[in-house]
């Protein structure tokens, strides 16, 4: 088999959580050009990525993500609509940014339930589908920056970020004997609604810009290659590892 054969996902099936906007858009349009059928997931319908890659590749459900209520449901859908899940991308994500002191307790469970709680859910319905079809499968969660680091007023999100790179590695640890790879992705700061307020403050984009040796702010087509990559038989034997995809922000 060629190589570049490795990389294709033409036959399977994808969940996209967080399809209609930013990252998990680009991670749909990626999966969908390398040849998958993608359910996207979101709290708004995912009308744009649908028209960007077509309704014969792409199908999407509204969802709130903020409770397990709609996993077993999500998961139906695919197969529903597809025939099989052959992939699950975590991406859905929530922050709220706050002063730790007076951090509140909303804040704290919204932003866990959302990007761990639901994350280690679903997850969990994929792989018993997985196991179910005998077939293997793979998990891409996407962690963040604050997998590694503290951050400044976001300790929820620190929380669920770190969570997740730790509760890939233990996903790999279980699963894999069922063919089954957990990775992860950690963007660096990327062009998104979450780092909207960032890019917005002149001073704190530039301090970041300073220290990102690429010099730049990431996009979603700069995620592209390292979904396809995890989500496709050219990443078998990588499991549990979270890669960053940064612009070498950790490398300084």
């Amino acid at each position: 088999m060629n190589i570049l054969d490795s990389f294709s996902l033409a036959g399977k099936t994808a969940i996209v959580t967080g399809s209609n906007t930013g990252l998990g858009q680009g991670v749909s349009i990626a999966l969908a050009e390398a040849g998958a059928k993608v359910l996207g997931v979101g709290r708004r319908p995912s009308e744009e990525t649908q028209a960007r890659i077509g309704a014969e590749s792409f199908s999407y459900i509204v969802e709130d993500l903020g409770s397990i209520e709609p996993v077993e449901r999500i998961v139906a859908a695919a197969k529903e609509r597809f025939g099989r899940i052959d992939i699950l991308v975590n991406n859905a994500g929530l922050i709220r940014r706050e002063d730790a002191i007076d951090f509140c307790e909303e804040n704290w469970d919204d932003v866990l339930n959302v990007n761990l709680k639901t994350v280690f859910f679903l997850s969990q319905a994929a792989a018993r589908a997985f196991v179910a079809q005998k077939s293997g499968g793979k998990i891409i969660n996407i962690a963040s920056m604050l997998s590694y680091q503290g951050g400044i007023r976001v300790p929820s999100y620190t929380a669920s970020k770190s969570g997740v790179k730790g509760l890939t590695m233990a996903l790999a640890n279980e699963w894999a004997k069922y063919g089954i790879n957990v990775n992860a992705i950690a963007p660096g700061y990327m062009v998104t609604n979450n780092t909207e307020a960032l890019r917005g403050d002149a001073a704190r984009s530039a301090d970041i810009l300073a220290r990102i040796p690429a010099g730049r702010w990431g996009t979603q087509e700069d995620l592209m290659g390292a979904a396809v990559f995890l989500a496709s038989a050219a990443s078998d034997y990588v499991n549990g590892f979270t890669l960053a995809v940064d612009g070498g922000w950790l490398a300084r």
